[in-house]
């Protein structure tokens, strides 16, 4: 295998987890803060500030999973050699 490809899906698949963790928290932090909407302002500081964190977590570990499959996948793809009439 060369080692040129190998760096290359490796770079790519880091930087779509990491690209997808930062989108996945985002997101999830989003949805999930909707839920303190209803609540009197006072606790739906205290609502928010719990939530947020979870769901950063949760978001963030999905993402990177996610990401990091598919851009594994997507660069193997993309660089793979293309042997027609073989």
């Amino acid at each position: 295998m060369n080692k040129n490809r190998v760096l290359v899906c490796t770079f790519v698949s880091l930087m779509s987890g990491f690209f997808a963790a930062y989108v996945g928290a985002q997101v999830t932090a989003t949805l999930h803060n909707q839920k303190c909407q209803n609540l009197p302002i006072v606790i739906k500081e205290t609502c928010s500030a719990g939530v947020t964190v979870s769901a950063m977590w949760q978001g963030s570990t999905t993402g990177m999973w996610v990401g990091t499959i598919l851009g594994a996948f997507a660069s193997g793809s993309f660089t793979r050699n293309q042997r027609l009439g073989s």
